[in-house]
């Protein structure tokens, strides 16, 4: 047979390789900062830029789609080729996708710390920056097909089936959930509300987690740790059921989410149910990874490369069991809303994403220089500084996590509340955060010495930026439905692969949406809910643009300790108006939703010039520059105006005289604080932030009335 001769583009693997470990760096360096400003406020530095509440998102986005995704696109482009025996479809379309993701890295980040964000969790990117994603996303899957139909093996590889998963799916995942109209260049409200505005985000946001910090990274294991450990995978079988069962299971489960919230009790049923039977093939993809090394465990004691693999399958195994464990509705109401999340999350992301990240380059980056790892023994301090820092942090938020839940739910002999003050539980887990924050350190400081091992590996070797090989043409055989090959007959038709793995993840999506939308009883009107004042939304969009919703939550459950604490328990009626959603998903502040009228605008004035003075020992933020900032009005008719299109009921031509309303409310605040001795004028920001906080769930407040 003759064999052809071609070229593996290198060049692609090594740029994104470079950019992981770049990124890589940058993410994890905002979050100790972020984490240290929780026991030291004092560096959030008083700037709008360099607050928790702006810096949380740059901090996520950074460690998910820049470390993440560059780590993806880097496996992916180096193992495709291979596997398809074929040079990647186009080498100008890898070049504009590497540099179209670094660009949009650079403006997520230059927008995230200017304040413009959807707030929606791991999708808080502006519209011009969402059509950017899409455009690159497109790019990116044409040279993807276009390589697996050009290629010379004729059965796709497992690897490959969970690529094409996570292209399809994340198309899917982004394309709905950033469905927004523009009120200006960097600023649109999502055209879902409240209660639907939840189930799409938080489908999103689970499935974001599942389709880009799961499914690509399934298939990087898959393919690297078989050839680290230079032995095949341990079941074909275990594989194909693995594979389709985690697909078509996982798109249910996102209302996990938002159990005792204010979504349908159906819909949370759904997501429990799912959660759970995620179990079966989430530890099916761990027993392949983990099986495949039976026999090998000497190798893995000598190589590093595969104690950051074994770790991170561990982890993914960990983090997948206790996922479905804490969307039980009596673990969830423990665990919700506390550091129990903070402490689930990162055993995925640093033990699952990082060390398999970490494992990959340290076994792929020689290869590519042609040469051998600069130093052994380096790659195996990592390891340890890594695993103990992952140890430090998830030890000290579980422990955070359990004693904020405990402290918020106690009550004294008498029935009242045993830790009213809310920072009462705060202070009591400082400590906690300055050990997870140490741990953080230790994590960077392993990573610092992988750049430095790689850097040093790399000037050692020479790079190959075209890599000559052959192969011999595919030869096309006809597999039929016989006993034992069906899934080798799927295997050769890509199109046909694509579009059922499609159909798996629309299924769940569809029953969960279809009677959310159609459905009017599922989210039941409130007739004394009434949309936002022309200053109230404005107020809003300030709240939202200083990252507010990352610390407040503003849903309150139908436990006792919360109605005790915050007053009535939400509605689904009430946030028919919100676009977006503002439920939030950690309470590192009090919840707001009934703060409202609880204090006078005084309060919340001094309050946000400095929280310390209302509340000694805050470690929220000082916010002095929404005292001076003048609030921009000219943007009041184009909201009202998006808002109306919305559905939300504002009168017809209400934009035209909108500003003339926004200005007596703002008069009337502004005249009480003077009275109370703040000099200030109705122009300033402070004056619309406080007008959303005294509205904030007034519309159903019930006032608690003794002896009535």
């Amino acid at each position: 047979m003759e064999l052809e001769r071609f070229s593996y583009d290198n060049k692609i693997v090594r740029n994104f390789g470079f950019a992981t470990m770049l990124w890589g760096i940058v993410g994890m360096l905002v979050g100790l900062i972020i984490a240290s400003q929780l026991f030291y406020p004092a560096l959030n530095l008083n700037l709008q830029y360099t607050t928790f509440g702006r810096l949380r998102p740059l901090h996520t986005n950074a460690v998910i789609f820049a470390f993440v995704g560059n780590a993806i696109f880097m496996g992916l482009y180096y193992s495709l080729q291979r596997l398809c025996k074929a040079r990647m479809f186009s080498d100008k379309l890898s070049k504009i996708h590497f540099w179209g993701w670094q660009l949009i890295i650079v403006a997520a980040a230059i927008t995230l710390v200017m304040g413009f964000t959807t707030s929606k969790e791991y999708a808080e990117l502006e519209w011009p920056i969402d059509l950017g994603i899409t455009l690159v996303w497109v790019i990116f899957g044409i040279n993807m097909f276009g390589t697996i139909l050009k290629r010379r093996e004729q059965h796709l590889y497992v690897a490959i089936w969970f690529f094409i998963a996570t292209w399809v799916t994340v198309a899917v995942l982004h394309i709905v959930n950033s469905i927004e109209v523009p009120v200006s260049f960097l600023k649109s409200y999502p055209i879902y509300a409240g209660v639907q505005d939840a189930l799409v985000q938080w489908w999103y946001g689970h499935n974001a987690v599942a389709f880009f910090l799961t499914t690509p990274y399934l298939g990087l294991m898959y393919y690297f740790l078989p050839k680290a450990a230079n032995r095949p995978i341990y079941s074909y079988k275990l594989s194909i059921l693995h594979f389709w069962a985690l697909i078509f299971i996982y798109i249910w489960a996102g209302p996990h989410h938002l159990l005792y919230t204010a979504l349908p009790d159906w819909a949370q049923t759904l997501g429990v149910i799912f959660s759970v039977m995620l179990i079966a093939p989430s530890w099916g993809g761990m027993l392949n990874g983990l099986l495949t090394l039976r026999g090998a465990w000497d190798k893995v004691r000598e190589e590093p490369v595969l104690k950051f693999m074994v770790v991170a399958v561990t982890a993914y195994g960990m983090s997948t069991f206790e996922g479905p464990m804490m969307a039980l509705k009596n673990v969830n109401a423990i665990a919700h809303y506390t550091d129990w999340i903070i402490a689930h999350v990162h055993i995925g992301g640093l033990a699952w994403n990082g060390f398999l990240t970490f494992g990959v380059l340290y076994w792929l980056i020689p290869k590519l220089y042609k040469t051998e790892l600069f130093s052994k023994k380096l790659a195996n301090v990592h390891f340890w500084i890594g695993t103990l820092g992952i140890v430090f942090y998830a030890s000290a938020m579980y422990w955070s996590g359990i004693a904020q839940s405990l402290m918020w739910k106690e009550f004294t002999d008498l029935g009242v509340l045993q830790y009213p003050n809310f920072l009462e539980t705060t202070l009591q887990i400082i400590p906690m955060y300055i050990i997870r924050a140490f741990g953080g350190l230790l994590y960077l400081s392993g990573s610092i010495i992988m750049v430095y091992n790689l850097v040093k590996t790399a000037k050692a070797g020479k790079f190959v930026s075209s890599e000559e090989t052959e192969a011999s043409a595919m030869i096309r055989t006809k597999d039929r439905f016989k006993k034992g090959i069906r899934h080798r007959f799927l295997e050769s038709k890509p199109i046909l692969f694509l579009t059922l793995a499609t159909a798996a993840i629309l299924v769940g999506t569809l029953v969960e949406f279809i009677p959310t939308f159609l459905v009017k009883s599922n989210i039941p009107t409130i007739a004394n809910v009434k949309p936002y004042s022309p200053l109230e939304l404005q107020g809003r969009d300030i709240y939202i643009r200083e990252g507010c919703v990352g610390c407040h939550s503003q849903m309150i459950r139908p436990f006792r300790s919360e109605t005790e604490r915050y007053g009535e328990y939400s509605k689904a009626g009430e946030f028919v108006y919100d676009h977006p959603f503002l439920w939030g998903s950690k309470r590192t502040g009090p919840d707001l939703q009934r703060i409202g009228d609880k204090y006078p605008n005084i309060w919340h004035y001094m309050h946000m010039e400095d929280p310390t003075s209302m509340s000694p020992g805050s470690i929220m933020p000082h916010y002095p520059l929404l005292l001076s900032q003048k609030l921009d009005i000219s943007t009041t008719p184009k909201k009202i105006e998006v808002m109306r299109s919305l559905g939300v009921p504002y009168p017809d031509g209400y934009e035209n005289i909108a500003n003339k309303d926004l200005k007596k409310q703002a008069d009337e605040i502004a005249k009480n604080l003077n009275e109370n001795g703040i000099a200030t004028s109705s122009e300033k920001e402070i004056i619309a932030l406080i007008a959303y906080l005294q509205r904030m769930g007034t519309d159903i407040k019930v006032k608690n009335v003794i002896g009535k």
